[in-house]
């Protein structure tokens, strides 16, 4: 895989300052090609999120605002790409509306009300996962932390590998969705679990199979309901990834 298909993918991940050069000449259509590295995408966001945290916390902080400042930085990293996608999932799935219909509330930018209920659930248990996990050593601590974004954007290559693309017409999630061969997913997977090996521990690649089955599960889910796949479900599954891998951490 070339370079400026990681810096591609990168860039179109998050909002760190990626020289346009660097992934000079990726079309949108080639964007799948950089999906194997989501778990490396995953590694910086985490260690940089997660070392935030620990400055907070370990610099007289205290572990709550250590937790909150987990959670903001990983929003202001990805630009709040992901939990956009969440808050649209939620307003559409829980409109109890025909399926057009849900598409089409899913698309609407304003915020609803499962919308909202769907982010501030997701927010609040991100930062109690994070503050009951405050209690282990500060280097486990950044490991785990690191952990949750690596096991999220692995978790979303189920949601693209043989699925259907919910819209008639393109959107973001066009560039992924049943594009994505089956080598592309096995390497992604791979990388996933040789990184949570490498920074955790067998409870953590334990935690990671936890959170792929939830995807999974999710997957079928809103292809029963939408019949396919959007950019605002694959948002939808990397944050249910990783609040799902930090609740699967405390509960071992």
């Amino acid at each position: 895989m070339k370079l400026n298909v990681f810096w591609a993918a990168l860039q179109f991940m998050t909002r760190l300052p990626i020289p346009e050069k660097w992934a000079e000449g990726v079309d949108f259509r080639q964007y799948w090609r950089g999906v194997p590295y989501f778990p490396v995408i995953g590694l910086i966001l985490g260690g940089l999120a997660g070392l935030v945290s620990l400055s907070i916390s370990q610099s007289g902080g205290g572990m709550y605002i250590g937790a909150i400042g987990y959670v903001l930085a990983l929003a202001f990293l990805t630009g709040g790409l992901h939990l956009d996608g969440l808050s649209d999932t939620c307003d559409g799935i829980f409109s109890a509306r025909q399926r057009e219909k849900m598409l089409e509330i899913m698309r609407d930018s304003r915020l609803g009300t499962y919308g909202g209920i769907g982010l501030i659930f997701c927010i609040v248990l991100k930062i109690l996962a994070v503050v009951e996990l405050s209690y282990h050593p500060p280097l486990y601590l950044l490991a785990l932390l690191t952990c949750a974004p690596i096991v999220g954007r692995t978790a979303v290559v189920l949601l693209m590998y043989e699925q259907l693309y919910a819209r008639e017409n393109e959107g973001m999630g066009s560039g992924y969705i049943g594009r994505i061969t089956p080598s592309a997913t096995a390497l992604t997977l791979l990388g996933g679990a040789v990184l949570l090996m490498t920074l955790g521990n067998w409870k953590a690649l334990l935690a990671m199979m936890v959170s792929l089955l939830v995807v999974y599960g999710l997957a079928l889910y809103f292809n029963y309901r939408l019949g396919g796949q959007t950019g605002d479900t694959l948002g939808a599954s990397i944050e249910v990834g990783e609040v799902t891998f930090l609740l699967a951490i405390i509960w071992q």
